[in-house]
């Protein structure tokens, strides 16, 4: 009661009293959204450090991984095409070619692959996923050099077939679903950043909104409160402080709504959209591959070209198509579309993409990468050829169609 009492003589009962109470809570509310102002603007540069630098690049490092994974053994497979005969009767322009995308695919693989290794630091299952494709790329590699070293003596065709389909099962089995998990994985993870970092601005924005109102009725009181006691219809100094207390909540606020717009842009409206069409090009890099695998294992061309017909279908989903159904129905609902863009008769990252259209141009682009994809022509329009090696004139016979894909 004793502490009360001396409370309300020292903040209520005298004019002094009510005076330094007003001031006191007029400087604590200008203190405090001054604090929350400047903390939700560091927060923010965080974020998005935290986006460009890290939450962005190891998502994207683990589509590159998938991608990369799959043109390596797309060109170990054309490496073999073109070889011939132990190297004699080599297609040296393919082969060279072959080689040189097969180096490049190997040096993406390891760039990403130690990128993610960052990235995955603190997250024990994403880790173990790193380590795991790292010893299996590395028994990858050894699979296909076993194969490249068998093709090039005489007769080793054969033992060179059985190290590449070792491979490229090692492949399809561990690899691909090892970095599709991770490409899942760090996605989520960018995306509970983004949600955290958006709930985080709507908080801080509310905030920065009540303190503002707060401090300029507080102003107001004060205001009031001094013309009343001492005749005085205006204080500069006050008014000049509401002036500026208004002009702070509303820069502060447009700021912060800015930046919980830009952030969604960022993530919704652009990653998104990267995200899809990074999944379409590694998927199209796996049909690819698809192609020269047929071209080069006739025991499993009807593997291959049902994986075809199934990776086209992720690209351009047609419900029920067949490899003989599949280009009439492209064709027709591809032609609906381009007169109704809501047409929803195809699925697929290339129908992400489209219906998360955004940005000026972002559409035509779209429509053009679909339009001239080759990916999503599945026809298997392939010469009959005799069993892969038998002659130098069957491998050229295979090999044009593959690097015309």
């Amino acid at each position: 009661m004793a502490a009360w009492v001396a409370l309300r003589r020292r903040y209520w009962v005298t004019l002094p009293a009510r005076l330094r109470l007003l001031r006191m809570v007029t400087i604590s509310l200008a203190a405090g959204l001054a604090l929350l102002l400047a903390l939700a603007g560091l927060a923010a540069t965080r974020t998005w450090d935290s986006v460009a630098d890290r939450e962005a690049p190891r998502t994207t490092s683990a589509a590159d991984l998938d991608l990369a994974l799959n043109d390596m053994d797309a060109q170990a497979a054309n490496i073999l095409l073109s070889s011939a005969n132990a190297g004699q009767g080599r297609l040296v322009t393919p082969y060279e070619t072959a080689v040189g995308l097969y180096r490049d695919a190997r040096r993406a693989i390891g760039h990403d692959l130690r990128m993610l290794a960052v990235a995955a630091q603190g997250d024990r299952a994403d880790e173990l996923t790193v380590e795991s494709l790292t010893d299996d790329f590395a028994e990858y590699q050894e699979l296909v050099g076993r194969a490249l070293e068998s093709d090039g003596r005489a007769g080793g065709e054969p033992a060179a077939l059985a190290d590449y389909r070792k491979a490229t099962d090692l492949l399809r089995e561990r690899l691909h679903p090892g970095a599709r998990k991770l490409v899942d994985s760090n996605n989520s993870a960018f995306n509970t950043r983004y949600r955290q970092a958006r709930s985080a601005l709507v908080t801080q924005l509310v905030a920065a909104i009540v303190l503002g109102v707060l401090l300029v009725v507080s102003l107001g009181v004060l205001q009031w409160y001094l013309a009343r006691r001492f005749q005085r219809i205006l204080n500069p100094v006050v008014l000049a402080a509401m002036v500026c207390a208004l002009l702070a909540v509303l820069l502060g606020a447009q700021a912060l709504s800015a930046t919980a717009e830009h952030l969604r842009g960022a993530r919704r409206d652009a990653f998104d959209s990267v995200v899809a069409l990074s999944r379409a090009r590694a998927i199209a890099y796996d049909a690819n591959a698809d192609e020269s695998r047929y071209l080069l294992d006739s025991e499993r061309r009807d593997q291959y070209a049902q994986a075809f017909l199934t990776k086209s279908r992720e690209l351009y989903g047609l419900k029920g198509a067949t490899l003989a159904s599949y280009d009439d129905e492209l064709a027709s609902t591809w032609q609906a579309y381009r007169l109704d863009h809501g047409d929803l008769r195809f699925a697929g990252e290339f129908r992400r993409e489209l219906d998360n259209i955004t940005f000026a141009g972002e559409r035509a682009a779209g429509l053009a990468k679909v339009r001239c994809s080759p990916c999503i022509d599945p026809r298997f329009v392939l010469p009959a050829t005799r069993s892969w090696g038998s002659t130098t004139s069957s491998k050229q016979d295979r090999w044009v169609p593959a690097i015309m894909f």
